[in-house]
């Protein structure tokens, strides 16, 4: 017998495992796939790194700082800002603060007018003040509404600049997401770098994995139902425990506690593309401001951690939000003409190297309030995930532990072992 069976090896489950192995309290995590990590994945084609959807990490997590080795993964920072296709060119939204060289060209730029940047600071000075959990307390309404009423931004920088900048965090350009979720994002956007480590983004749960007690991972084990007090492997294996926490993803849940309803998932569609000349040497997002094509954002990956590519070749990636109706080759072609607009004809010569869809990227919460659901579901059951929290990394790492903590708890040790 074990004291607790993790399904699921994704963050969240990795983080709960990493919490009770510090409390002594012996624990397995059972992993349908071949490898950790979940939906965050790095797969390598070609000499190529290409991380399964757009991800990034941002630095400043609270939760991922208190668990990660930052040094040992070597993470590669994009520019801070963004540059904006606006039919003729791109402009620059920068980050004054840390690239006091952006200032002058932010200022410039047909995103919204001179008291729009202001407000920008204003915004940033907002939800920077205080502790970063100090946000999950504020008043709770959508994101557009936070925009135009709670910070009066104009509609022309909500149109050109927040909802393609917001809609590729949040895979959704509606805006119609938790005001909660935003500001914290922007506190972190502002407070830290986003970036990627050098080997890809599976690096993260890789040494997640790697700092726990041998062969509590077991990889290639799909549990196929739960009994109480007992965790039913495909292969017919029965596994005791006094306690179970089920990190699978949202849409897996019900197949194993048929009683739980979780929220729908936000899918995204993403392109990789080898090329022999970058478009930009610029490690920036490049956003669509204008709406006229499939792509939300693109960005030379391999311009922000130049291991993403082979010596002498460029990664570019571009990410599509939402579920296309279309086959992946028509969705391929219209972003290559939208790109085309962006970069000209060499676009024509490059590599399609793989067209992603995940379906299931983040969870679909309608709101933040309350800002995290129990992780208790009875006696012996627990639940776990970004969906019961926030649909970020830190948001599934806080998940894993808090679940831990109410399984520690409930087994009687409250604190870590020496």
């Amino acid at each position: 017998m074990i004291d607790v069976a993790i399904i699921g090896a994704g963050l969240s489950g990795l983080a709960c495992a990493r919490t009770l192995a510090a409390r002594g309290i012996d624990c397995a995590v059972f992993e349908a796939s071949d490898a950790v990590g979940g939906r965050v994945r790095t797969e390598r084609v070609d000499g190529f790194q290409i991380d399964r959807g757009f991800q990034v990490f941002l630095t400043a997590y609270p939760e991922a700082a208190a668990v990660l080795d930052y040094d040992a993964l070597d993470f590669q920072a994009f520019d801070p800002g963004a540059k904006v296709w606006l039919g003729d060119g791109f402009q620059t939204v920068g980050d004054p603060f840390r690239k006091p060289l952006q200032a002058l060209p932010t200022l410039l730029a047909d995103v919204g007018s001179v008291v729009d940047k202001l407000k920008i600071l204003r915004l940033r000075q907002a939800v920077t003040a205080g502790d970063a959990e100090a946000v999950w307390a504020r008043p709770e309404v959508s994101t557009e509404a936070a925009l135009r009423e709670r910070y009066g931004f104009s509609d022309k920088i909500v149109e050109r600049f927040f909802r393609p900048f917001l809609g590729g965090i949040f895979l959704d350009r509606s805006l119609s997401d938790s005001s909660r979720a935003f500001e914290f994002y922007f506190r972190m956007f502002s407070t830290g770098d986003a970036a990627v480590p050098a080997s890809g983004m599976q690096a993260i749960p890789e040494q997640m994995a790697a700092a726990l007690p041998e062969g509590t991972v077991r990889l290639g084990a799909r549990v196929a139902g739960l009994a109480p007090g007992e965790v039913q492997v495909a292969d017919g294996e029965a596994v005791a425990c006094r306690a179970v926490v089920v990190a699978v993803e949202a849409p897996e849940v019900p197949f194993l506690v048929p009683d739980v309803d979780p929220p729908p998932s936000k899918s995204t569609l993403q392109l990789a593309w080898a090329a022999d000349t970058p478009p930009t040497e610029a490690a920036v997002l490049m956003l669509d401001g204008v709406g006229t094509g499939p792509v939300n954002n693109a960005q030379v990956m391999s311009a922000v951690a130049p291991s993403y590519a082979p010596a002498g070749q460029a990664l570019v990636t571009a990410s599509v939000v939402g579920h296309p109706v279309q086959a992946d080759e028509v969705v391929e072609a219209e972003a290559r003409a939208q790109l085309r607009g962006w970069f000209g004809e060499a676009v024509d010569g490059w590599r399609l190297l793989r067209a992603y869809r995940v379906l299931h990227a983040l969870p679909d919460l309608a709101t933040l309030d309350p800002p995290e659901q129990p992780p208790r579901l009875r006696d012996g059951l627990y639940l776990t995930g970004d969906w019961r929290r926030n649909g970020s990394i830190n948001g599934a790492m806080r998940a894993g532990r808090h679940a831990a903590e109410a399984v520690a708890a409930d087994l009687g040790v409250v604190s870590e072992a020496a």
